[in-house]
């Protein structure tokens, strides 16, 4: 903007100023319905009623411009009286009660008729990438990036970028976006319409997003769904990335529903036979067993009996003369089934048959 144009500016600005003939009783701190007359990041002016006239205090107007996508001549706003009188002789108000609580509504209104906002990016974390929006904190979940920043999404850091507004709350200080709804177009109407078509209990095929330290993260039909690391076998898994890579499509169940966030809990392993389904009838107590000693631990060993089944020979139960190794293949009893904790008392065999049986 050149100097005759900001001349301009600020001369039609006090033209309307002292074109105003009655000033209103103003008294500082006083909180006011005004209207906006005059927008732009050199003079911000407003109408206080009655032919009375304001102006936005330097400090803020320094601020201003951040905001003007979100003000508009003719506006309607609430604005606090700071200086009932400046040097040229007029009141000086504050918009500080709109830059606190109107970025809240305009995360509202953003998100009801689902439009784009610029946000800028953190660090990335276990929540996925922080972002910032006119001092609100808020975070991109790692399943709403793009195709291009989930293999590595600290490339982010710093960016301005485009996003959705997936949830806003105000009184919970919470702010949840979407890169890829911005960028793919998605309208969460349809989004809902998908989501209120896949069924609880039904078997669907997904599509691998990504995995991470909470499970397989896919879509079904652009549905967002996990399957928790504790679904993916019957088997105890802690590294869910050797089960699936990006791109691939699995069956899963959908296990829940969460219509809050329009998001799926999904399932593998209950595709599959529960191992502990009759357990008890397959190792009867009186029969030796064989396994695979898969892991050492302070208090024993643990047996793999069978994939997803595995029992503890407890350190009390040993002698401290057995020669017990990763990887081999012993001979068990079962002293104790608990099937609703899933576990397995092991014992090894003696030459007399263990006193529990007498």
């Amino acid at each position: 903007m050149t100097n005759k144009t900001q001349t301009h500016n600020k001369n039609s600005i006090m033209e309307a100023l002292l074109a105003s003939k009655t000033i209103k009783n103003i008294r500082k701190g006083e909180e006011i319905d005004a209207t906006i007359l005059k927008l732009s990041k050199k003079a911000v002016l407003f109408d206080l009623g009655a032919k009375a006239h304001a102006v936005l205090g330097d400090r803020e107007l320094r601020q201003v411009a951040t905001y003007l996508p979100y003000l508009e001549k003719g506006q309607n706003i609430a604005v606090r009286v700071v200086s009932e009188e400046s040097r040229d002789g007029y009141p000086v108000v504050s918009l500080q009660r709109f830059f606190d609580k109107g970025k809240w509504k305009i995360l509202e209104s953003k998100k009801e008729k689902e439009e784009t906002i610029e946000v800028v990016c953190g660090e990335y974390g276990k929540g996925g990438v922080f972002i910032d929006f006119m001092g609100i904190r808020g975070v991109i979940p790692k399943i709403q990036l793009t195709q291009e920043f989930l293999q590595d999404p600290s490339k982010l850091q710093g960016q301005r970028i485009e996003v959705k507004v997936l949830e806003v709350d105000e009184a919970k200080n919470r702010l949840v976006v979407s890169k890829k709804a911005a960028e793919l177009n998605i309208s969460q109407k349809e989004l809902k319409e998908r989501f209120d078509k896949i069924k609880e209990g039904e078997t669907y095929e997904a599509n691998v997003l990504g995995a991470s330290e909470f499970g397989i993260f896919c879509e079904i039909d652009g549905v967002e769904g996990l399957v928790h690391i504790s679904e993916i076998s019957w088997e105890k898994v802690t590294n869910a990335s050797i089960y699936v890579k990006p791109g691939d499509t699995i069956k899963v169940l959908v296990v829940e529903k969460n219509a809050g966030d329009l998001k799926l809990n999904l399932s593998i392993k209950r595709l599959q036979s529960d191992p502990w389904k009759d357990i008890q009838k397959r190792y009867p107590k009186d029969k030796e067993h064989k396994g695979e000693v898969i892991r050492k631990e302070r208090y024993g060993y643990f047996v793999r009996l069978e994939p997803g089944v595995e029992g503890l020979i407890h350190i009390s139960k040993l002698t401290g003369e057995e020669n017990i190794n990763i990887g081999d293949t012993v001979g068990v009893f079962i002293e104790r089934i608990n099937t609703k904790e899933r576990r397995i008392s092991l014992v090894l065999p003696q030459r007399e048959k263990p006193i529990f049986y007498r």
